[in-house]
């Protein structure tokens, strides 16, 4: 059978650069034994759908992608697997669009589960190893949660910390740097939390850029108590993409406090001097939940006023979405949607601002630009610090590193 005969398969990925990263090894792999991989508007033979239960935005993105799929091939084998069947798997079982459901541990076999099954047989010719366009390769290095806190469902469906080894994460880092990736973000429910035989997350970084030629290695996420002089020490080496995505979630003590996060705003406001004083231009992006339980319009407004205060380069906002399980979803006095909305709209024109502000800083300097995608001529690219730049040119760009002056 050659290779164009063999069934085609999409993947789909809802939520954290986590799920992204096993996404892209699945990819990998279902190309490695031949199967050939299409856009998820394709009509494929496969449908997977990498599922994320974060919020109940999440859960219900995640029912419309799968029924999506059913109605663009009624005959795929759709298959939903990961965090979301963690939480509700039969609720997702049941759904009229759904053929297979694989939580967290059974997806980790995924392409050699489904031939087991017979739900795929391998075709005869093995494909290449080069299965993604992307030009940001997502490594993951660690997974699970031992943190609990209020509101967060994650170490429930992720499960406790573990880290990966370091060899295996040299190993993958060294194969995408083979592949042409310029970049790679380490990801993990908790990088911070790195720890393998002892061997915690600034040996790792070391080690990786001492054993590896990667031009561009990315911090995906790390909490306030994580951010220390060794870590920062380490931000010379100009691979270290100055970024920190540095979790708030509120700035207000008491909603703090409630949330079970361990740290206060005065901690996290020192985490942010360390960062600027050590890292010149960096970006640090964070979350915010509105409308935890229990949030007053004086603690909105102290956690307006702190993320204002902070000049983020970008905040995601999330109104608060009670969990199943969660402590926080059996306290009272839950905020009301309008209100949610209401503090929603006023935070995300708070990011708007810190956007703009934080971008206008650079204009007039020449940085370097990781270009990644074309669209009507026109292309976008990512600086080190986040900052996302567009030209036009008739030349390809793609994955291309190279000098911008930004206007």
């Amino acid at each position: 059978m050659e290779n164009s005969e063999a069934p085609s398969i999409a993947l789909d990925t809802v939520g954290c650069k986590l799920n992204q990263a096993e996404s892209q090894l699945f990819a990998r792999q279902f190309a490695e034994r031949g199967y050939r991989l299409v856009p998820s508007d394709n009509g494929a033979d496969v449908y997977v759908l990498n599922t994320c239960t974060v919020t109940h935005v999440a859960d219900g993105k995640c029912r419309h992608l799968l029924n999506q799929a059913r109605r663009r091939n009624p005959d795929a084998l759709v298959v939903a697997i990961g965090c979301y069947v963690e939480r509700a798997r039969q609720d997702l079982a049941q759904l009229d669009s759904v053929d297979l459901v694989l939580d967290n541990s059974q997806k980790v076999d995924l392409v050699s589960r489904l031939e087991q099954s017979g739900y795929l047989s391998p075709p005869s010719a093995a494909g290449s190893a080069s299965a993604d366009s992307r030009t940001r390769a997502f490594v993951k290095v660690q997974d699970g949660c031992n943190n609990f806190c209020s509101y967060c469902i994650v170490p429930l469906v992720r499960g406790r910390e573990r880290s990966l080894p370091a060899d295996g994460v040299i190993s993958e880092i060294k194969q995408r740097v083979a592949d042409g990736d310029k970049e790679v973000v380490l990801t993990g429910t908790e990088i911070g939390a790195y720890n393998h035989q002892g061997f915690g997350l600034v040996g790792l970084l070391k080690r990786i850029l001492a054993e590896t030629e990667i031009a561009r290695l990315r911090l995906s996420s790390l909490q306030p108590p994580e951010i220390t002089s060794g870590l920062l020490g380490l931000w010379p080496d100009g691979r270290l993409c100055r970024h920190f995505h540095l979790s708030l979630q509120s700035g207000s003590d008491a909603v703090l406090k409630r949330m079970g996060r361990r740290y206060s705003a005065a901690d996290y406001r020192r985490a942010v001097e360390l960062i600027r004083e050590a890292v010149p231009g960096a970006a640090i992006t964070t979350d915010i939940i509105v409308g935890f339980p229990g949030e007053s319009e004086a603690e909105f407004e102290d956690s307006h006023d702190f993320a204002k205060k902070m000049r983020f380069a970008r905040i995601h906002v999330f109104p608060y979405s009670p969990r199943p399980g969660t402590k926080a979803a059996a306290m009272p006095e839950h905020v009301d949607d309008k209100t949610k909305r209401e503090r929603s709209r006023k935070m995300l024109a708070l990011g708007r601002a810190s956007v703009h502000n934080f971008r206008k800083k650079f204009f007039g300097q020449t940085v370097m630009v990781l270009w990644e995608k074309e669209s009507c001529g026109v292309w976008s690219g990512l600086t080190d610090n986040y900052i996302r730049v567009f030209t036009k040119s008739d030349k390809d760009l793609t994955n291309q590193l190279l000098p911008v002056k930004l206007v």
